[in-house]
């Protein structure tokens, strides 16, 4: 396998790394692939902006174990990783996109950037007839009205997560709920859809407030949702945003007169980065968690000590799983023709540490369970990363939006 890489430091950047560097990686990865043998997938996630911790170096090396696991090579042709800083840029992520697909012969592209990116990223390669597998991005949108028979939904979306946390935590009694999420049509699409599910199960939506982007002070916003009075304060703002208004929120003592805190977005590294004292308690919904059961503590060990002991979240695990599928289709098809390959991987089931047989539906969907976990109090954990306890389940199809709900025009077929 060969790796090549966009780095930006110091406002300047490079498209790819010189010959020698590229040489001495692919010497590290079974040795130098000729170009016209080489099978290139082209990584495009945040690499130092704010989402960098959720996807970041980790996002590539679980994407290298993929390859790696896969042997190396398919259709006896090495497989290489193209990786690019999106830089949360869509202008310069559909640039990459497209001189990949014209110029460095690229054959799919594995997604970790987030909605806006992902979205333009999607009708490109809709034109070119190329495979994308999402794994960041989790507009629910990208299996809905924005639905293509070359794209896969590998990880989470925005009505998934929240509705399995939502209608989990209401069946423990939490009915009254208040909502801090983001000022952008992603936060437009947590309200709306919590509020449907808070509705829908009885229960009351007593408001919501937004926040920009890379916010820094909660205050006001904190405050507003403590003076709800709901049982319930939810959080839709993932990365660096999410931990800023969790460390405010435990300087307010927000959970003292008896509000319950929920995420509706997940990566463990959010937690990591808070501690216990700051999260006890909070509940959360994720289709993954490294030590749920014994598959996935056996990969996120191997994962752990190629990433300096950290644990992966759900989009690096996602990367893993969406290249290994793409790559078993490849394999299966027999080519790595476009079409040919996305209309195999929806033929295809997943099989890999985190899902068993989990069916890839006609929107790209891949329906997985969620599972809801709460986050265990300083005296129960055993390790810098035991953070959660589970404590119930979510079937694929009761989680995932209903064909009948969807906007998607090729479940009408």
């Amino acid at each position: 396998m060969v790796t090549r890489t966009e780095t930006r430091t110091r406002g300047m950047c490079w498209r790819h790394l010189p010959m020698a560097a590229m040489v001495a990686t692919a010497a590290v990865f079974g040795g130098p692939a000729v170009a016209q043998e080489a099978i290139r997938i082209g990584s495009l996630h945040d690499q130092t902006g704010p989402f960098a911790d959720t996807s970041g170096p980790g996002w590539v090396d679980s994407a290298k174990m993929a390859i790696e696991d896969f042997g190396g090579t398919v259709l006896g042709k090495k497989i290489e990783l193209l990786s690019v800083d999106d830089r949360n840029n869509a202008d310069h992520s559909l640039a990459t996109v497209r001189g990949w697909l014209d110029n460095d012969g690229v054959k799919a592209i594995l997604s970790g950037s987030n909605s806006p990116i992902t979205l333009a990223t999607v009708g490109l390669a809709k034109d070119r007839e190329t495979p994308i597998m999402i794994a960041g991005a989790g507009i629910s949108s990208l299996t809905g009205a924005a639905c293509t028979p070359y794209s896969i939904q590998y990880a989470w979306d925005t009505y998934a997560m929240p509705r399995a946390a939502v209608e989990e935590t209401m069946r423990k009694g939490a009915k009254s709920w208040f909502l801090i999420t983001w000022n952008t049509g992603f936060g437009n699409v947590i309200e709306a859809d919590v509020k449907k599910f808070v509705e829908k199960g009885g229960g009351q939506f007593l408001g919501s407030v937004k926040h920009p982007l890379n916010n820094a002070d909660f205050s006001s916003y904190l405050l507003q949702a403590q003076a709800s009075k709901a049982e319930v304060i939810a959080f839709g703002n993932p990365g660096a945003d999410f931990v800023n208004a969790m460390k405010q929120a435990k300087e307010f003592g927000l959970t003292k007169g008896g509000q319950k805190l929920v995420s509706l977005t997940e990566s463990i590294s959010f937690f990591q980065a808070l501690g216990l004292d700051a999260t006890q308690g909070l509940l959360l919904s994720t289709p993954f968690y490294w030590d749920r059961d014994d598959d996935s503590r056996a990969w996120s060990k191997r994962y752990m000590e190629r990433n300096r002991g950290r644990a992966p979240n759900l989009l690096q695990s996602g990367a893993y799983s969406a290249m290994t599928h793409y790559l078993s289709a490849v394999k299966a098809a027999g080519t790595t023709d476009g079409k040919a390959v996305a209309a195999k991987m929806r033929e295809l089931p997943i099989n890999d540490f985190q899902m068993k047989n989990v069916k890839v539906r006609a929107d790209g969907q891949a329906m997985r369970d969620y599972y809801l976990f709460e986050v265990k109090a300083p005296a129960e954990s055993k390790g810098q990363y035991d953070l959660y306890k589970q404590i119930g389940t979510v079937a694929a199809n009761q989680v995932w939006k209903a064909e009948a709900e969807s906007e998607c025009a090729l479940l009408k077929k």
